[in-house]
């Protein structure tokens, strides 16, 4: 069978995810390396991502605010394991001009700064200082922001949306009055990208608490959302951390309590990022390109007229367009539906082409024989081919599309979530019990994850454990919240097991 893409996963899994994003319009180089350009429809679903979440995290209580691009050094040196987990990723400013030399743009030498400034890795540090200033007393608390902005972290390998200099993503900063109200809201936000993760981007995911060697610099617990793609490896795709008072002790973020004495606030942190297309693109995208579910889709249906330069476009247009309206007056998932009537003047073919490698759910073509009999043919991009290979193109009355559009809808946000389900449940194996069954499960083509007996160990024997993994291109995920009891040896150390820990290659 003939794809649409000139790579299938199963040839070159990585060529394949740069084809999608290439052939889908999703996004492009910039000319500045890691940075790349994000294209409408690349932009379009960000946004659609961007509207679910921001409405979530309003709803748990929490205000919007914009925080500056940079942020002074001294900053971070306050915090030593901060800085120590970024110092390798900062971009920094150290002139405010440039002038013309020897026929060249130089930094000025006279325009160098009394500080230099970090491009904002992360927000911890320049949030924690407004919140020194605005925590005075218990009454000031719990501060709850958000905000939407870009970072800049300098990787050194970067792949489009996965890993790049520079990306989009919100952070979220709170700070409490106790340790308790704040590992609250730790495990509140976690939910709330779960939940964002599986009902808006039909993603599967595995929610836990990370181990001691993956914690964010300085943060007490961190917890992730880990998603599985679909050459087995795993994406972190959310985090939230509980910073303690890692960071109110370096801000001097202290209030006074309601017996009048002085406490350090309790802080956290929290963001999801435009890594998350990515994950989109690996859990859902098949050998023609992406499949996009229908909650963050720009363009949930998109109606082709087959035109051919004769009087009757005029007529199948005007047909196109009643359809289209008819669409936009539904609501579904609580919001209208967002139908999209392709005017372009190009070959009928080529464009549902092209809107089966953006992965629109629903594409509809009409030609002269559907305005004629009052029918429209409709693709659903979930599942394009029937058994013989041949395009799955239903012939529908327009009647009954229309009035079954919201469903259909529905079914395909389903469909794909099931799919994505099905497989992260099938590739996940909980009965290795020892390192050469380790070592066996991995050494497959595309092994999934492994679910082991873990006994938590820290220092040097943790120490020991990683350097083991990574010699095997492997890291411990998350410690699931939903795993069963540990009862058993840890595969790791030989010691009485006291939780269960995910083991898979990652992104």
């Amino acid at each position: 069978m003939k794809h649409a893409l000139n790579v299938t996963r199963e040839q070159d899994f990585a060529a394949w995810y740069q084809a999608v994003i290439s052939e889908a319009d999703l996004a492009e180089e910039s000319g500045v390396r890691g940075c790349m350009v994000i294209r409408p429809w690349g932009y379009g679903i960000w946004e659609r991502m961007q509207k679910l979440l921001d409405a979530e995290i309003k709803a748990t209580g929490h205000e919007n605010c914009y925080f500056p691009l940079f942020i002074p050094l001294s900053f971070f040196e306050k915090e030593a394991e901060h800085v120590d987990g970024f110092a390798k990723e900062m971009a920094v400013v150290t002139h405010h001009r440039l002038i013309q030399k020897d026929g060249r743009l130089v930094p000025d030498p006279e325009a160098k700064l009394e500080e230099p400034l970090v491009v904002r890795p992360t927000s911890e540090t320049v949030i924690g200082a407004a919140f020194s200033r605005w925590v005075q007393s218990w009454r000031d608390l719990p501060v709850l922001i958000n905000q939407w902005a870009n970072v800049v972290r300098w990787e050194m390998r970067t792949r489009m949306f996965l890993r790049t200099s520079e990306f989009l993503w919100q952070e979220g900063h709170t700070a409490h009055a106790t340790p308790e109200e704040a590992r609250e809201e730790t495990l509140k936000m976690l939910e709330v990208y779960r939940s964002f993760a599986e009902d808006c981007l039909a993603m599967p995911v595995i929610a836990g608490e990370k181990p001691e060697n993956e914690r964010f610099p300085g943060a007490v617990s961190t917890y992730s959302i880990e998603a599985m793609m679909q050459d087995g490896k795993a994406l972190q795709a959310g985090t939230s951390h509980f910073l303690g008072t890692t960071f109110s002790s370096a801000q001097n973020i202290r209030f006074q309590n309601s017996e009048g004495q002085q406490e350090l606030a309790h802080t956290t942190s929290w963001g999801v990022s435009t890594r998350m297309i990515g994950g989109v693109i690996m859990v859902h995208g098949d050998d023609d390109g992406l499949r996009c579910p229908p909650r963050i889709a720009p363009h949930q249906i998109v109606i082709v007229p087959m035109l051919r330069d004769t009087p009757e476009d005029e007529d199948i247009l005007a047909y196109c367009a009643e359809i289209t309206e008819a669409l936009n007056a539904q609501d579904v998932f609580r919001e209208p539906v967002r139908a999209h009537l392709d005017r372009k003047s190009a070959k009928a073919a080529n464009k549902r082409w092209g809107w089966v490698k953006k992965g629109a759910p629903v594409i509809v073509e009409v030609g002269g024989r559907d305005l004629a009999a009052g029918n429209v043919s409709v693709l659903r991009r979930d599942r394009l081919y029937k058994a013989d290979g041949k395009l799955d193109s239903a012939i529908m009355a327009k009647g009954d599309f229309i009035g079954g559009a919201v469903q259909l809808l529905a079914e395909i946000q389903t469909a794909l979530h099931e799919e994505a389900t099905a497989f992260i449940s099938r590739n996940i194996n909980r009965d290795v019990k020892d390192m050469e069954g380790l070592k066996a499960w991995f050494s497959a083509a595309r092994p999934g994850w492994l679910e082991v007996q873990w006994s938590k160990p820290t220092g040097a024997a943790l120490d020991k454990v990683v350097e083991t993994l990574k010699g095997l291109k492997l890291t411990l995920r998350n410690v699931p919240s939903d795993a069963g009891p540990a009862d058993g040896a840890c595969i790791f150390t030989g010691d009485a097991a006291v939780e269960r820990v995910l083991v898979g290659r990652a992104y």
